[in-house]
């Protein structure tokens, strides 16, 4: 069966240049290429065609001899076991299964953005609802001044890696594939400091302590977060700054406890104002309120004011108080006030008690099974 013309098979023009016959090849080689297609004889004879097609194409003297006598100037097995024709096609055989599988080398000696940091920050519930600002003090990394980032001594320039020829990366050859691995060398750097930088040592950052000011929005909650665009870690190579993530965390109040956007809180009421009812006063974070408890209040109710709650960053309207009445059992009676509850018990007999006389019948109940 005779072969297909080769520029035909790549689907170039005979002046094509290197590049244009490498894209082409790694384009069929990524559309055929066995792993993608398995059992499919086809692809697999489309593959195998465009890698000999590739293989002569790229290497110029095997080229030149195609291009005067064809197919029959050049060894049909060519490329297929070592030479300068293999060494091509291992090349942007790498190439493809970094285009495959989101890696192949990448120059070390690029910008690249600092890292991003975070810090803890710890504030108090009335900070948070009504916002305030503070200041912070951070460790990080900062460009050198003496070396603008370059690591080098000052008057003196990073000279070229001579392992990897500045790309960061050295080729070893493996059989059939052609392995990338980072320079021993340079350390991916592509660049060697024969003459280190005095004060950061040939890093091109430094450590250094900073003091910022927070701005802290009215309403944050636990876990929000805010940015400080550009205070995080210096780049790389001159790369820009991270950032900051302030993150907030809030600390335990002595009286009441944040749920979103609304505030709860145990309100002590006495036997005798549960009992016979009155007004108390409690506290809120606009100053003081005043509730009238009914009569007969039992522990476990809830009273709620409205509006004065905590207006949260995304909220258009504050929340809620949530006031839990707990009544309190007295303690450290004196003799006559044992014996006016005693005699008030007498007096009472559980008739003033639904709970305690509901409960006692569903005991009966269930004992009379």
């Amino acid at each position: 069966m005779s072969k297909r013309d080769y520029y035909e098979v790549l689907g170039v023009q005979k002046n094509a240049s290197d590049d244009d016959i490498k894209k082409a090849y790694r384009k069929l080689a990524m559309k055929f290429h066995p792993d993608r297609n398995p059992d499919d004889k086809d692809a697999e004879e489309k593959f195998k065609e465009a890698k000999e097609a590739y293989e002569i194409l790229t290497d110029a003297d095997k080229r030149a001899a195609y291009d005067q006598f064809g197919h029959a100037g050049v060894n049909p097995q060519a490329g297929m076991g070592g030479g300068a024709g293999f060494g091509g096609f291992a090349d942007a055989f790498s190439d493809i299964f970094g285009d495959i599988f989101g890696g192949g080398a990448q120059r070390r000696d690029r910008v690249y953005r600092g890292a991003d940091l975070r810090y803890n920050l710890e504030i108090a519930l009335e900070e948070a609802a009504r916002g305030s600002e503070t200041k912070i003090r951070i460790p990080t990394l900062e460009e050198c001044e003496t070396c603008r980032g370059s690591g080098a001594k000052p008057g003196t320039q990073p000279q070229t890696c001579p392992t990897c020829g500045g790309h960061g990366q050295v080729r070893m050859q493996q059989g059939f594939f052609s392995v990338q691995q980072t320079c021993p060398h340079c350390g991916g750097s592509g660049k060697i400091v024969q003459e280190p930088c005095p004060t950061c040592h040939g890093q091109g950052r430094v450590k250094k302590h900073k003091t910022l000011s927070v701005k802290i929005p009215a309403g944050v909650d636990e876990g929000d977060r805010i940015r400080l665009a550009g205070e995080g870690e210096a780049g790389v190579n001159g790369g820009p700054p991270g950032d900051l993530y302030v993150q907030i965390h809030l600390k335990a109040h002595a009286i009441f406890q944040r749920e979103g956007d609304d505030l709860h809180c145990e309100m002590p009421v006495s036997f005798a104002t549960a009992a016979l009812g009155g007004e108390i006063e409690i506290p809120t974070l606009d100053g003081q309120a005043r509730i009238r408890i009914p009569h007969e209040t039992q522990s476990g109710k809830v009273f709620r004011l409205r509006g004065k709650g905590i207006k949260g960053v995304r909220s258009r309207e504050p929340g809620d108080m949530l006031c839990h009445v707990v009544v309190e059992t007295p303690v450290n009676l004196s003799d006559r006030q044992k014996e006016l509850l005693r005699e008030f018990d007498s007096l009472n007999q559980g008739r003033n008690n639904p709970k305690s006389k509901s409960f006692m019948d569903k005991v009966k109940e269930f004992f009379a099974q």
